[in-house]
């Protein structure tokens, strides 16, 4: 049986927002250690604020302060806290209604342990020493066994020095990924620098990359089939803008090739050629590095142009 193959995959992106003015006063509040709610029209105060009633989707804006101090309404044990979470070591994810809100707000507790934590215990927030308007300026809650604090309801007009009108938020998900036997051989046949696909035994189409059965015909696929190397540009567009960790000079070409032989056309750079001279049917080769896995772009290879005809349904 041949080797399974898996690698990790790390997808991660910047995501960056612009703030209302419900949540511009809610984050820079937290920044000066102020936690604001907002007031529906029927008298609840929920806590972090929202722009619209959940229930009626009427607009609400009437800030009001609550209490740093709350409650534990339910929870869960963080046995093994993940890259970028709260807290390095084990803790526990809590819904916490504050003094003076209607509504709990999940953050962290930082407790020794799960037998330390119940629902109905006593928190209060542990601000983060250093603030920048943000929810993470909450640094974690702890355990609160001092007075009550009293609720301050009092109306705030959401003004604060220097407000925090937009926030980046890094996104990131980290997974192992594992391609399947069509792929396994897809990957391991680039490695001796060709290119596989596989036939559909119904509608005979080879698809590369190949994904182990038919889109069309929904059936499985298992005939091999080499494809290329030679291809055809059946469309492209011209990349103006710098990806991060990326080394390749803008502008440049990423375009749909059409391997000759297949019948689905893979993405690829296009080199070479200046960026503004490729067009649809221009005929491409690959170009490889030396240890390189997979072709490093696609270069003319100064045959004439292929007739649409023979790519318009690729397109």
């Amino acid at each position: 049986m041949p080797e399974v193959l898996k690698a990790p995959l790390v997808v991660e992106f910047p995501f960056t927002r612009s703030l209302g003015p419900v949540q511009s006063a809610f984050l820079t509040g937290l920044r000066e250690r102020v936690v604001l709610g907002v007031r529906t029209g029927d008298g609840r105060t929920l806590v972090p604020p929202v722009e619209y009633d959940p229930v009626t989707a009427e607009e609400i804006r009437d800030l009001v302060e609550v209490a740093p101090t709350g409650t534990v309404t339910t929870w869960a044990w963080n046995h093994e806290p993940r890259r970028g979470q709260p807290l390095d070591t084990p803790f526990a994810w809590v819904l916490v209604q504050l003094d003076g809100a209607d509504t709990g707000m999940l953050h962290a507790l930082d407790a020794p342990g799960p037998d330390a934590v119940h629902t109905g215990m006593r928190v209060r927030v542990r601000w983060a020493g250093e603030r920048s308007g943000a929810i993470t300026d909450i640094a974690c809650f702890e355990p609160y066994d001092g007075d009550p604090s009293e609720p301050t309801g009092q109306v705030h007009d959401g003004r604060f020095d220097d407000m925090v009108t937009g926030i980046v938020a890094p996104a990131r998900l980290d997974y192992v990924y594992s391609p399947g036997r069509a792929q396994s051989a897809y990957i391991n046949a680039l490695s001796e620098q060709r290119t596989v696909g596989e036939r559909c035994p119904s509608c005979r189409k080879v698809y590369v990359p190949p994904r182990g059965a038919c889109p069309t015909c929904g059936v499985a696929t298992s005939e091999q089939v080499e494809v290329g190397p030679g291809g055809t540009v059946t469309t492209y567009c011209i990349v103006n803008i710098k990806a991060k960790n990326l080394d390749i000079e803008v502008p440049y070409v990423y375009a749909h090739i059409a391997l000759d032989g297949a019948d689905l056309a893979l993405h690829g750079r296009i080199g070479g050629i200046p960026y503004d001279q490729v067009r649809m049917g221009l005929r491409v080769e690959p170009v490889w590095t030396a240890g390189g896995r997979y072709p490093d772009h696609y270069r003319p290879t100064g045959e004439p142009d292929a007739d649409y005809e023979l790519y318009k349904e690729l397109l």
